[in-house]
Order: C-alpha cells, then structure tokens, then sequence
C-alpha cells in the first residue's frame, strides 16, 4: 500500500502529534492535544487518506540512567500510554510502526527544529519529537 501520509505520535500526557505529506515531502501540522483529541484526529486522517503511523514507544526504552524515582513514574504512564496506542491502532486497523526512544531524534529546542525542518510556527518540545517521527522518513509500501 502507497501511504499519502505519515503521522507521528509523542505519547504522554500532552500528546505531539504531527503529520508528513508523503507527496509533497512537508508537514502539515505540528501540535499537541490530550491523547483522545489525538485519536479522533489520526481516525479522521485515516477516514480520509492512507496513513501511517510511527509513535515513540517507550516501553522500548532500556537505559534510564540517573532518573528519579517521580521520572521512572512518569515513565510508567508513557508505558501505559503506548500500550493504549498499539491497542488503538491495531483494533483499528491502522498501521503502524513503534519506535524506541534512541531511533529518534528527540528534545531539540525550536531553533533547531526549525532550521532542520523549516516548520516556523510555534512548537513545544512534545510536537516537535512527534514531527521527528515523520520529517523525511520514507515510509515502507506495503506492511505485512
């Protein structure tokens, strides 16, 4: 299958969700929602285009250094909130692809962000790990 476009999902309590026009190689958003505005919005998408979707699974992550005993609970959520998505997805039929932590170039300030990708619209640091999933990434054709 040939995918229009390529959605990216930060999971966590503020949801980065960003989306990659495989054709015109650009984003077309860049933003952060609670996680089940972000749902409804990849359902929408996938209503109306072939999409794929890469999100950052953190339950792939095997190195936590230092952290905290507050960060390892946090980390436990965003656990849990992977999980909710490779549920969401699959039951919906939606493919998908998770991606560790280290496979992704993540917490870059927007300065950078902005120079790598030319997005220049206001970002956070959780829609800008989402864009990261999807900026320039070519897409596997077919799955399965």
């Amino acid at each position: 299958m040939k995918y229009d476009f390529i959605v990216g999902i930060d999971t966590g309590v503020n949801t980065g969700i960003a989306k990659w026009d495989v054709k015109d190689k650009k984003l077309l958003a860049v933003t952060t929602m609670m996680i089940h505005q972000a749902m409804d919005s990849v359902l929408l998408s996938a209503e109306n285009a072939n999409i794929f979707v890469r999100f950052e699974d953190a339950r792939l992550r095997k190195w936590f250094g230092k952290a905290g005993k507050e960060q390892l609970q946090g980390a436990g959520s965003i656990k849990r909130d992977a999980k909710i998505w490779e549920d969401f997805l699959t039951d919906m039929g939606i493919p998908f692809e998770m991606v560790a932590p280290k496979n992704n170039k993540t917490k870059l300030t927007a300065d950078t962000f902005k120079r790598i990708t030319g997005w220049g619209k206001m970002t956070n640091v959780h829609n800008r790990d989402a864009a990261m999933l999807v900026f320039n990434y070519i897409c596997p054709t077919t799955i399965g």
